[in-house]
């Protein structure tokens, strides 16, 4: 399994609104992005993660350049945000 993991910096106020966007778009990610299987949102007190689940490496990042994520996700997202999203992507064994 290959996790995508984008952590954000996002304010408490702003939290809610947040979710609102994970929620809008968590069934379009797994119904259509290819390769897509898994995702979750963790709150941490510091900041919020989104960890995403996929078959593969390059569907991963696929999904970083695809229309979903660049304008609904990152463009919903963008006003919510206190810093530059963080991603990653790690392979489990």
């Amino acid at each position: 399994m290959i996790y995508l993991q984008i952590t954000l910096r996002i304010s408490k106020n702003n939290r809610p609104s947040a979710a609102e966007v994970y929620q809008r778009y968590k069934a379009p990610f797994l119904n259509t992005v290819a390769g897509a299987k898994s995702k979750a949102l963790l709150v941490r007190e510091e900041d919020v993660q989104v960890l995403h689940g996929f078959d593969t490496t390059d569907q991963a990042h696929a999904y970083l350049t695809s229309d979903l994520f660049v304008k609904d996700v990152a463009d919903g997202l963008k006003p919510l945000l206190s810093a530059d999203p963080e991603i990653r992507i790690y392979q489990s064994f």
